[in-house]
């Protein structure tokens, strides 16, 4: 298993993380990390209706941005929160977005 090129924790800016989750899509994605812990990035896109390469610049925003963590594994990737990462540099931001989140429209 392989590591993807990552910002290590100390680098990771509340400006950037803002930024990655304004989007719709990857707040999405973000919402279901949330929910399952782990996911490879096929089982991430699935029913969001998006191109592949778009996914693929939705997860390399997240992941540079310092709130998803990827390694590969083989052929997949797996993709994951970096919530404690998050968690001691920003205190209840991750939860606050999630949580108004859900009181969005889901996307799509």
């Amino acid at each position: 298993m392989r590591e993807v090129s990552q910002p290590a924790a100390e680098a990771i800016r509340m400006v950037d993380v803002l930024r990655a989750l304004a989007d719709p899509v990857r707040l999405e994605i973000v919402q279901r990390l949330a929910v399952t812990g782990e996911e490879t990035c096929v089982a991430l896109g699935r029913d969001l209706n998006v191109h592949q390469t778009t996914l693929s610049h939705h997860y390399r925003v997240l992941r540079e941005a310092g709130i998803t963590w990827t390694t590969v594994q083989g052929r997949s990737r797996l993709v994951r929160l970096r919530r404690d990462d998050l968690d001691a540099l920003f205190p209840q931001l991750l939860d606050s977005v999630l949580n108004g989140a859900r009181r969005m429209p889901a996307h799509g």
